[in-house]
């Protein structure tokens, strides 16, 4: 592995969610890395105390760098799953670090209005709109507090004036930044909600696609390419065409709705009867079904089959009167392989109808 490749997969971790996550944390940590030099250069400039200024460094430096070892070592994920990229945490301390500034930052202190913005910015991207109010009004709330201290702790340094000036521009900045948070979070909102949307109809169009309407069962096209699959895995894969027995009667005489009842109860015990994931049952088309038993020779395909045409006898159609008990012919052949799709489909076709021809309720091997 590349040296670069290598040094990225230990500061960032594996590709996925958590490495976006850590690569952000590491950029507040960054931001603050620069916080820590400007707050050195006022101290070089005689604008704070030397003491002062060091303990906040120490501070947001081992809450920033604290942040990024939580989420890098993936305990966020553990401690916090509704919220693992823990940013509303992250924005509390990071407001209350820069407030704190205010009071050390002395004549520089004005400065601070503008790293409040950074810091509600940072959460631009993950907080709700009522989130997004929360941020901008504790760091309102606070930075009102802290000026209200410093200016009764030291009218000389923290004139009311320029206190008042400067709660007026953070109280615009705030506002502002506030307001664009709140329509950033509504837009975001809506995208999520439009992909959701976007993510059920993709869903629906592959299931019309995919399923027949009525029962629910894969439908013609999606049992061919299940074919096609099947039959390459060198294993005996057995087809059965199915046709529910004098379905147009029971149209004639029960009515179409208690038809289509007739096929989709057919439709459910066969599901029942099969095995687990690996059997497929589908609709080839009006009142024929067409099952695929991989790993599975014809005897006991018509074992199978067998089964099913048990359970249809001791499950008569519900709600008709007189019982009305579903009956079926059936054709099984087997598939050798991809090439022999067609010709299959066509002995089990033709072994379905020597089983209507020889008196229907039975099965034909092909």
């Amino acid at each position: 592995m590349p040296v670069a490749q290598l040094a990225t997969l230990l500061v960032l971790g594996p590709a996925g969610r958590q490495r976006v996550r850590t690569s952000q944390t590491l950029l507040s940590l960054a931001v603050f890395l620069v916080f820590a030099l400007i707050l050195q250069a006022a101290v070089l400039f005689e604008l704070a105390q030397t003491e002062a200024a060091r303990v906040l460094t120490t501070v947001s430096l081992s809450s920033a760098g604290g942040f990024y070892l939580l989420i890098r070592s993936g305990l966020n994920e553990a401690l916090h799953p509704p919220e693992p990229s823990l940013t509303l945490a992250q924005m509390v301390c990071a407001i209350t670090e820069v407030c704190w500034a205010y009071a050390v930052l002395g004549a520089a202190r004005g400065v601070v209005i503008v790293m409040l913005m950074v810091v509600l910015t940072f959460g631009m991207f993950v907080l709700r709109a009522g989130q997004a109010r929360a941020m901008a009004l504790l760091a309102g709330l606070l930075l009102a507090v802290v000026m209200v201290a410093c200016n009764r702790a030291d009218p000389q340094r923290h004139p009311a004036e320029v206190e008042i000036v400067h709660a007026g521009i953070a109280t615009l900045a705030l506002g502002a930044v506030s307001i664009l948070m709140v329509r950033f979070g509504r837009l975001r909102q809506r995208l999520s909600d439009q992909r959701e949307e976007l993510r059920q109809a993709l869903a629906k169009i592959h299931e019309m696609a995919t399923r027949d309407e009525l029962t629910g069962l894969p439908n013609r096209r999606t049992l061919r390419d299940q074919l096609d699959q099947g039959s390459q895995g060198g294993q005996p894969l057995s087809l059965v065409l199915i046709d529910i027995d004098h379905f147009k009667r029971i149209n004639d005489e029960h009515g179409h709705p208690v038809g289509d009842r007739a096929l989709c109860h057919f439709a459910r015990l066969a599901e029942e009867e099969l095995r687990g994931s690996t059997d497929v049952v589908g609709r080839w088309g009006g009142e024929e079904f067409l099952l695929l038993l991989p790993e599975t020779a014809a005897v006991p395909a018509r074992a199978c089959v067998d089964r099913l045409r048990q359970r249809l006898r001791c499950h008569p159609l519900p709600g008709v009167q007189p019982p009305l008990v579903l009956s079926f012919s059936a054709g099984i052949t087997q598939c050798a392989s991809p090439e022999d799709v067609e010709a299959a489909i066509e002995r089990a076709d033709q072994a379905m109808y020597r089983a209507k021809e020889a008196g229907r309720a039975r099965t034909e091997l092909g």
